[in-house]
């Protein structure tokens, strides 16, 4: 059995553009908490205030139970 987390990371986000180094301390952070990363997938995601969306990335990890 296995659980799975999704975490959506915008470009502003980081207050700029997305960079490897800090993808990388995300998929780190994740893999000491006992995640394994699932899947990344490129997304238009919805701010929290007003229309449109800004790029980002949908983050899947999943971690047997």
């Amino acid at each position: 059995m296995y659980s799975y987390k999704v975490v959506e990371i915008r470009e502003g986000m980081f207050g700029g553009k997305m960079s490897g180094d800090k993808l990388e301390k995300i998929l780190n952070d994740h893999a000491r908490a006992g995640w394994r990363l699932k899947a990344i997938t490129s997304a238009d995601i919805k701010g929290r205030v007003g229309p449109g969306g800004v790029e980002g990335i949908l983050v899947t990890f999943e971690r047997e139970e």
